[in-house]
């Protein structure tokens, strides 16, 4: 029976060459590229970077100055207090509302980031972004590889399916760890104005070094992830190699 379909012959000329490609590349990474970087990343581990014991080497000094305390004159008698206090009341502010320091420019320019950090982080984001990519080439591969649906015999389909499920599960938890570095600089701009705001509140400094010393310990685990990502998935598709390559054997065709 003839196909339905018409493909242009240069057209399917083309994806077939893309289909050869994304086949060389992906067993490229499962062979060479996924061992070589569970190495790399499990001698990353063992670097003194990442693995500093007492968490104050990595605070960051916040370079903003308590003001000295301001001098109000004594609005409670007379007729003065009164129209404060109905001014108040008009403006809806209660009387125990705090409004704290209006900034219009840090004493000490721009409030830097957490220099450690950032360097730390900048290692990271290019180990995450390659996992993504190179998670997804392996999975276009395995999809490419799956045969056109049928009756029975689909042991070796759910094995590839299976690994397409555990590569998207890995780039989605990848992806997750990128949101996360993001939030990390949100909460600690959110803090440091806070303490513009407030600088005579030290809880406030103190919850930057908090967040600083988790976003460390955070980064860590996420080589550490990044590491155990590459060993699963090299060795789940090694293991299964032949079922990825080959989902339905030829001995069934003996039974007909």
């Amino acid at each position: 029976m003839s196909s339905i379909l018409k493909v242009d012959h240069e057209i399917k000329t083309k994806v077939d060459a893309f289909r050869e490609r994304i086949t060389s590349e992906a067993e490229d990474l499962v062979s060479r590229f996924f061992p070589k970087k569970l190495l790399e990343l499990d001698h990353f581990l063992k670097d003194p970077i990442i693995n500093i014991a007492d968490l104050k080497e990595i605070h960051s000094e916040i370079n903003l100055t308590v003001p000295d305390p301001v001098l109000l004159s004594n609005l409670h008698d007379g007729l003065e207090a009164q129209n404060a206090k109905k001014k108040k009341l008009e403006d809806g502010v209660g009387e125990d509302m705090v409004t704290g320091t209006k900034v219009f420019v840090m004493p000490g320019g721009m409030m830097k980031s957490n220099g450690s950090l950032v360097d730390l982080i900048e290692k990271v984001k290019p180990e995450i972004r390659t996992l993504i990519e190179k998670c997804n080439t392996v999975k276009m591969w395995v999809q490419l590889l799956i045969p056109r649906i049928e009756d029975g015999n689909n042991f070796g389909v759910s094995i590839q399916e299976e690994t397409v499920a555990e590569l998207r599960t890995v780039e989605g938890e990848a992806a997750s760890y990128l949101d996360q570095i993001s939030r990390y600089y949100i909460t600690r701009a959110k803090l440091v104005s806070k303490i513009a705001k407030y600088p005579h509140v030290e809880d406030y400094r103190r919850t930057v070094t908090e967040i600083d010393e988790k976003e460390y310990i955070s980064l860590k685990i996420i080589v550490s992830e990044l590491r155990n990502q590459y060993v699963t998935l090299h060795d789940m598709i090694l293991k299964n190699i032949d079922k990825i390559k080959k989902p339905r054997s030829c001995n069934t065709d003996a039974l007909y």
